[in-house]
């Protein structure tokens, strides 16, 4: 299974910038294309939904929709699926939310656990995927209590469990057997960003709290001022990483896209013959 991300244009960019990105991916199978979500206003809801709709009933590709939990209520959780229920929408993608400043939660969801368990009681018919994260989750106080947390997320109605972004196969492998001895069955979706930009990689990596190996801070060393030579690089790398993770039986391969069409679709011809 071969999946991709995208997210919807800012307010300010015209719609057609969508289907920029959906045309030049033209080529590329994925199993699925997930939507992030925004900070979860209205404006964001319909954004989502309409491009669910889009990729759905246009281009014939099943879409995965993200939504946040933190600053939501019952009400606008049951608005939001409906919307993505009657766009053709079978899975959502469901997240805690980052905080953000000078707003109070609702305290009705307060962790992703709580809004899986919700939507597996209220909307059976939807499959339901989580998060998860290989060098342990930026607030977890260990590894193995993040692993403990995910596992109850998981009982709790997740079928589907897409990893934040890692540099190093070797941390994803390591998370793995942590499942496995927890009793984690799902599958779990390999996530994958291309390197493309030296700023937004340490910026990624910040938040995600993800290791950047040597191998890869050598690239961005001698490349950092050449944005050419840097996503040519990190095509190769991502490639690489994707080829290893099959190589070691893994099914499940998820693409951080950054809406860079031309990216995916080179990765895309690196690796397609063993996916």
């Amino acid at each position: 299974m071969f999946s991709l991300e995208i997210f919807p244009p800012k307010a300010s960019s015209p719609v057609g910038t969508l289907y920029d990105t959906l045309d030049g991916l033209e080529g590329v199978k994925p199993s699925f294309i997930s939507v992030t979500y925004g900070t979860g206003s209205d404006t964001d809801l319909l954004r989502t939904a309409r491009i669910t709709h889009t990729i759905k009933h246009e281009y014939g590709i099943d879409s995965v929709a993200h939504l946040t939990a933190l600053y939501a209520s019952r009400e606008q959780i049951d608005r939001t699926v409906d919307a993505y229920v009657e766009a053709g929408v079978s899975a959502v993608l469901a997240l805690r939310g980052d905080e953000r400043a000078g707003i109070e939660p609702t305290g009705q969801f307060q962790y992703a656990s709580d809004l899986v368990s919700y939507i597996a009681q209220r909307y059976p018919q939807l499959a339901i995927y989580g998060a998860c994260y290989p060098e342990g989750h930026p607030q977890s106080i260990s590894i193995q209590e993040d692993v403990d947390h995910l596992k109850f997320k998981v009982d709790s109605g997740v079928s589907h469990l897409i990893s934040q972004l890692f540099f190093d196969n070797n941390d994803f492998y390591r998370f793995l057997e942590r499942t496995q001895k927890a009793g984690i069955n799902v599958p779990i979706h390999a996530g994958i960003m291309p390197i493309i930009q030296a700023q937004s990689a340490y910026r990624m990596t910040h938040i995600c709290r993800s290791r950047i190996p040597a191998r890869v801070q050598r690239l961005l060393d001698r490349w950092h001022d050449n944005p050419q030579a840097l996503a040519q690089a990190g095509i190769v790398y991502a490639s690489e990483q994707i080829a290893d993770l099959r190589a070691q039986g893994v099914e499940h391969i998820h693409l951080y896209t950054m809406n860079r069409p031309c990216i995916a679709r080179k990765i895309w011809q690196n690796i397609h013959d063993f996916m």
